[in-house]
């Protein structure tokens, strides 16, 4: 064989052994980025879901600009999966997330006071739970006006805009000696910025049916102050309501909370 045959079947061999070697890995590395779409897919769809909060309206738990990651399967039903998944029921203190009831696709969180069968009483801002003052460490008072439906539940007529008129004659068949009863699969939430929320003393219970999950996580958050507010006033239903995650540059005012990532929820 001469030199220059040599020299051909040299080169064909090394592409043939550089092509052997390209395209596995242009394979494998496809293989890998399908598994991890599939895996995201998977988790947004069935496990965990981003929220952008809004509102002061759970402060200071939650500050405007959070960005959350919501675990939505921990209270699904167990099934054949509950030695896998930690399914669970909603507890009193929870923070939740649940579709509006006045406007089921829009999304809202508050924390859970009130369960099935309990006897809420407001006096003066203070909540009792069957008959006892609850401790509540993450409740903020700030300074605002007075309001009825927020320090207790009024029997008289309301002139308040804000609150709905179906809660306002449900609640006056619910309310028994000053206490409003939950209901079988409903629960009784509230902001934990009290003077500052609109939640279910304004506008009802939140069906078992309508809680998407709890916050997990607090993945980044932005320093930012809350658009289109009155100082001393409530906050509107509308304003309470979560943003999703789709472009988070369009939000920065100033920077970044950099201690406020990983936070977890509580």
């Amino acid at each position: 064989m001469s030199t220059v045959d040599l020299q051909v079947a040299s080169a064909t061999q090394l592409q043939q052994q550089h092509h052997h070697h390209l395209f596995p890995s242009l394979l494998e590395a496809a293989r890998s980025l399908a598994s991890v779409l599939v895996i995201s897919l998977f988790a947004l769809t069935f496990l965990v879901q981003p929220f952008r909060i809004p509102s002061e309206s759970m402060e200071r738990t939650l500050l405007v600009g959070d960005f959350l990651l919501v675990n939505k399967s921990v209270y699904g039903p167990a099934g054949h999966w509950g030695w896998l998944l930690p399914y669970g029921r909603v507890k009193r203190g929870d923070v939740v997330v649940f579709h509006f009831p006045l406007d089921p696709p829009e999304h809202v969180v508050k924390r859970v006071i009130g369960v099935p069968g309990d006897r809420i009483h407001l006096r003066n801002g203070e909540v009792f739970v069957n008959g006892r003052p609850i401790s509540e460490p993450y409740a903020v008072y700030e300074q605002s006006y007075r309001d009825s439906f927020r320090d207790q539940f009024p029997l008289t007529p309301y002139s308040d805009p804000g609150v709905d008129s179906h809660w306002w004659l449900e609640m006056r068949r619910d309310v028994q000696e000053g206490d409003l009863i939950v209901p079988a699969n409903n629960y009784f939430v509230l902001g934990d910025n009290r003077n500052h929320s609109r939640d279910s003393r304004y506008w009802g219970f939140v069906p078992k049916g309508a809680i998407v999950g709890r916050p997990l996580v607090v993945y980044f958050s932005l320093r930012q102050q809350p658009a289109d507010e009155l100082p001393g006033l409530p906050q509107t239903p509308s304003n309470d309501r979560l943003g999703h995650d789709n472009d988070p540059m369009n939000g920065i005012v100033d920077f970044a909370r950099w201690d406020r990532m990983f936070h977890i929820v509580r």
